[in-house]
């Protein structure tokens, strides 16, 4: 198939993909999705904008895809809490030739920290911590993202650091970090 013969809305829909596919993975795994199952949340993410391609308004597809992600990613978590499953993300780790396993194990370690911590915030407060802290939006971009009032947005990222730095807290004690 030639691009000339990709349809508008087949067109829309690749562009939708490539601009916002490494955004949505790494929402789903700020909001617990497990690191072997973000591949197959950010098809179902991609799936859900598939089907309802022509019904997206202009414009506004970061926010849809943001929003089917939250929704997703909730799925995932209650579906693991269900399943009770042990986690087999150490066997998925592989060496490359990028830095040591130290370098490598201290950065691990520090992503787990960070979304064990992410992980005791609401859902609610963690997008407004993702959005602002880590995918570095506006306050302006985060609100308009999550569709509410920029007050609002503060409120949540207030909060949300309040129990971030709260929790952070009680883990270093409990640590000894």
């Amino acid at each position: 198939m030639t691009r000339s013969s990709i349809s508008g809305g087949d067109r829309r829909f690749i562009q939708l993909v490539e601009s916002h596919v490494d955004f949505i993975w790494r929402c789903l795994r700020r909001f617990g999705v497990s690191e072997g199952d973000v591949p197959d949340a950010t098809q179902q993410v991609f799936i859900v904008a598939a089907r309802k391609n022509d019904a997206i308004d202009i414009g506004s597809e970061r926010q849809f895809l943001f929003r089917t992600a939250m929704r997703i990613a909730s799925t995932q978590r209650r579906t693991r809490r269900r399943q009770r499953e042990v986690s087999d993300e150490w066997l998925t780790d592989t060496a490359d030739a990028g830095p040591g396993p130290d370098e490598h194990a201290d950065e691990s370690y520090r992503r787990r920290l960070l979304d064990q911590l992410l992980e005791t915030l609401p859902l609610k407060l963690r997008a407004a911590l993702v959005l602002i802290e880590i995918e570095e939006l506006t306050m302006a971009e985060a609100a308009e993202l999550l569709k509410v009032p920029a007050g609002t947005m503060a409120s949540r990222l207030r909060r949300a650091r309040n129990l971030f730095n709260r929790a952070a807290q009680e883990l270093r004690a409990r640590e000894g970090i």
